[in-house]
């Protein structure tokens, strides 16, 4: 049963790659379509590659160099359990290059970008992920003798979501903003995106997959709750609303609102309230909304999907939001203190800024990551597949 219930869990966080793809085929311009649609598929094969073969055990110690008869019993699980565990765990980390996707996209070059992909899932992100999942290094003991806890994650709102958004953070300030992006005075051109549709539908997409990234979190049958589900519906709506109301009606805003209620609720989903839960996804909204200008008009950073307030500052918000709303004087279960949620948050957006810092500046400075002007004029669509999302309207057929 625990095999099956996970089964299902990564087959619906797989869907959300979906879900990632139209979201930014929605958001970039038509020219750039192609692109984004095959580095988020081929992203998922090289992540894979790197977790499987490296990732997992960073985090977990655990490999699968071992007959198949030692492998349905790894962990001294049975049925295969470790592997499907695996298969659940991979679609998370799999999300890091996901995010970061959609800060960098319509000017990024396609094999240093999968350099990137390798790093990350294989090194960068299992580090973190085996610090609070798998308690490596003893941090989490060290929380817990200090500040009366560990680090409370439960579906990873710091492990996965702020990790990607501020790995991003390193990525888009390395790249540089798309030309014309912004003018000599310092104004922002607007560049509008080319199907808002597509960009409802990823939207979608996400919302229906997170309730495997949520409730399927607990790792088996017995342990799912009731509780995660209201919590995670509760704060998608409370983000809705809230970014409706302080976007102004914007449906890149409202789609969007939705996610970083769902980004914030992961940290706290089986601890806090539903009303806590509807008030922590109220807050992911507006900053979202807020997050998104000041990231783009004042840090003039060309974050294109705004990934870095979306997964960085709302993730950053639910690590600390765990802490204040899963306390029993706020109708949570306890079990959290706001101190150690402070300092878990913390190291894993600081850990986050480096790793994306070293890795894609390391990239541009040995190979280079960007695309040349001329390619990023055409679009990366031509310039690197040689063919376009509508290739026979195009032709005049």
């Amino acid at each position: 049963m625990d095999v099956f219930f996970l089964t299902m869990g990564a087959a619906m966080v797989l869907a959300m790659h979906a879900g990632f793809a139209f979201l930014e085929v929605g958001t970039v311009r038509k020219k750039n379509q192609v692109n984004a649609l095959v580095r988020l598929i081929t992203d998922f094969g090289f992540s894979t590659l790197a977790y499987f073969f490296v990732g997992f055990a960073v985090a977990y110690g655990i490999t699968f160099f071992v007959p198949v008869s030692e492998l349905n019993i790894l962990g001294g699980k049975t049925n295969g359990y470790e592997m499907v565990h695996f298969f659940f765990l991979l679609t998370f980390a799999a999300a890091i290059p996901a995010i970061i996707s959609g800060g960098i996209t319509e000017r990024v070059r396609f094999w240093p970008n999968v350099l990137a992909t390798l790093l990350l899932v294989a090194l960068i992100y299992p580090f973190f992920e085996g610090m609070i999942w798998n308690s490596n290094f003893g941090f989490q003991d060290w929380l817990n003798d200090n500040f009366g806890a560990a680090f409370h994650d439960f579906a990873g709102s710091v492990v996965v979501h702020a990790m990607g958004g501020f790995l991003a953070l390193g990525a888009v300030y390395t790249l540089g903003a798309r030309k014309g992006r912004y003018r000599k005075d310092g104004s922002v051109n607007a560049i509008l995106p080319s199907n808002i549709p597509f960009l409802a539908l990823g939207s979608w997409i996400l919302c229906v997959g997170w309730f495997g990234f949520n409730v399927m979190s607990a790792g088996t049958a017995d342990g799912a709750s009731g509780l995660v589900a209201i919590n995670s519906l509760l704060a998608m709506v409370g983000g809705i609303v809230a970014a409706l109301i302080a976007g102004k009606n914007d449906p890149g805003f409202v789609h969007n609102g939705a996610l970083a209620g769902l980004v914030a609720i992961c940290a706290g989903s089986d601890i806090v309230h539903p009303i806590g839960a509807l008030l922590i996804g109220v807050i992911a909204g507006v900053g979202f909304v807020f997050g998104f200008k000041f990231v783009q008009n004042k840090l003039k950073l060309d974050d294109v999907l705004g990934v870095i307030p979306l997964h960085g500052g709302a993730g950053l918000w639910g690590g600390i939001a765990a802490g204040i709303f899963g306390s029993t004087a706020l109708g949570g279960a306890g079990g959290v203190t706001f101190m150690s949620q402070l300092i878990g948050t913390l190291t894993g957006v600081s850990i986050a800024i480096a790793g994306g810092f070293i890795v894609y500046g390391g990239i541009k400075a040995v190979i280079g990551i960007r695309l040349s002007e001329e390619d990023e004029y055409m679009g990366a669509d031509l310039a690197i597949h040689q063919i376009s999302a509508n290739p026979e309207e195009d032709m005049g057929g």
